[in-house]
């Protein structure tokens, strides 16, 4: 197994290199006026002055799409500007497309940057080295990422609301270790692609299970047989246990599950698992029995749990009909957290200026933030960073196990399991 990952250096030292950042880009911010109004608190300000801000995702991409992120992010807007807006402040949302790419995702952030939103918010990419850049140098935070690379969770300007793949991964090879034989990870021969067989494997060596076999596949492949079949033949090699299938692949994963099904019966039976973002209930009412009995891991509670009722009755008032919007979908459930944090940020400021800066200091600070049980309470102040060298920014380590029965995605155990320490050994 290889991959690109950096090799990992002490908490310590990463948390030196949070704050050398940060205060390099306080330093950009004051000698480039016209590109860092935001933080000296041009949107925003105080009184009843509008806050701006951004989401970005990829949308009719050939690989996965989340459409319904920016379209909660709409959605929040119109619910909290009819009641008033937060604090007084009218919230304008800017989205952005950036098309699973890297030059679109720079500039996706250069338009935020131009637009002086005081953050970036409940957005999804996997080119955070595109991004992040502009976004540091101009000061602007970036709230509730979808957690897809290690950049977010190293970054001083990331405040994710989630464990992202490293916490879904780890926990997943966690509990498949008492249950599998030979493990094959199905996964993306992208860069992002690159660090997850490391994260999976930690979760396997907590169980003590040997190492998957890790399989590369085109995230825009249209079918995948020859995967499939590779992944059978490595997952079947042991007669005496029953090995196991895991696809990772975002939306292409139900792709690779049709190639698998159609194979899969020349092979002896096996299990097959994955992680909330390649599958979610939406997934599997469109693909009849092809999940049945798998076991995923997610960030948050099962999609028919109460606590998210709030976000179904927001969704019902003001999108209702705009099938964009999957309550179900990992995505737009942590875009919802995400804006929910932002709101309780700024009601933190009082009456005070909203700007990046002071958004940023809120949080640096330590603000605490309850989101009704579908995380922990958040807050990013240095006592709260897990000791994880390779993700100092990650604060919520917890996941949830649930499994496919009759169609549903249900509860495998009750409450959230923390990762925490399978991630801080991980190297």
């Amino acid at each position: 197994m290889t991959g690109r990952r950096s090799t990992p250096t002490s908490f310590r030292s990463l948390h030196l290199r949070a704050s050398v950042l940060s205060a390099s880009a306080l330093v950009a911010c004051a000698s480039l006026a016209a590109g860092c109004g935001v933080v000296s608190g041009v949107t925003g300000g105080s009184g009843d002055d509008p806050v701006t801000v951004m989401t970005w995702a990829p949308e009719e991409t050939k690989a996965t799409n989340k459409p319904g992120m920016p379209a909660m992010a709409k959605t929040y807007a119109r619910w909290v500007n009819k009641r008033g807006g937060i604090n007084g402040h009218k919230l304008n949302v800017i989205t952005c497309n950036e098309h699973n790419d890297a030059v679109a995702a720079a500039e996706c952030a250069r338009r935020a940057v131009d637009e002086d939103v005081i953050a970036v918010v409940g957005s999804y990419s996997q080119h955070s080295r595109s991004f992040l850049s502009p976004l540091e140098a101009a000061g602007i935070p970036y709230i509730g990422g979808y957690g897809l690379t290690d950049d977010e969770f190293t970054s001083p300007l990331s405040y994710p609301v989630n464990g992202g793949q490293p916490a879904l991964l780890a926990g997943l090879g966690r509990e498949l270790a008492k249950d599998c034989g030979p493990v094959t990870l199905v996964r993306p021969d992208t860069i992002a692609g690159d660090e997850l067989p490391v994260l999976f494997d930690s979760g396997l060596s907590a169980g003590r299970h040997p190492e998957s076999s890790d399989q590369r596949a085109a995230e825009d492949a249209t079918e995948y047989s020859g995967h499939a079949e590779r992944a059978l033949e490595r997952a079947t090699s042991n007669p005496t246990k029953k090995g196991c299938v895991v696809p990772a692949l975002g939306d292409r994963t139900s792709t690779f599950m049709d190639s698998f099904r159609r194979t899969a019966d020349d092979y002896p039976s096996v299990r097959t698992a994955s992680v909330l973002g390649s599958v979610d209930q939406s997934v599997i009412n469109t693909t009849g029995s092809t999940y049945e009995g798998a076991y995923v891991t997610g960030w948050y509670p099962a999609s028919s749990d109460a606590r998210w009722d709030a976000m179904r009755d927001v969704i019902r008032q003001e999108a209702f009909g705009d099938n964009r919007i999957d309550p179900s979908d990992a995505g737009v459930q942590t875009t919802w957290i995400a804006y929910s944090v932002l709101e309780k940020i700024i009601k933190s400021l009082d009456d005070g200026e909203v700007s990046a800066r002071t958004v940023r200091r809120a949080l640096d600070d330590g603000l605490k933030i309850n989101t009704g049980g579908l995380t922990p309470t958040l807050s990013w102040s240095y006592g709260n960073l897990i000791a994880a060298s390779g993700f100092p920014r990650l604060v919520n380590s917890n996941v949830t196990f649930q499994v496919v029965r009759k169609g549903q995605l249900v509860a495998a155990r009750k409450g959230f399991i923390n990762v925490s320490k399978i991630l801080e050994n991980a190297s």
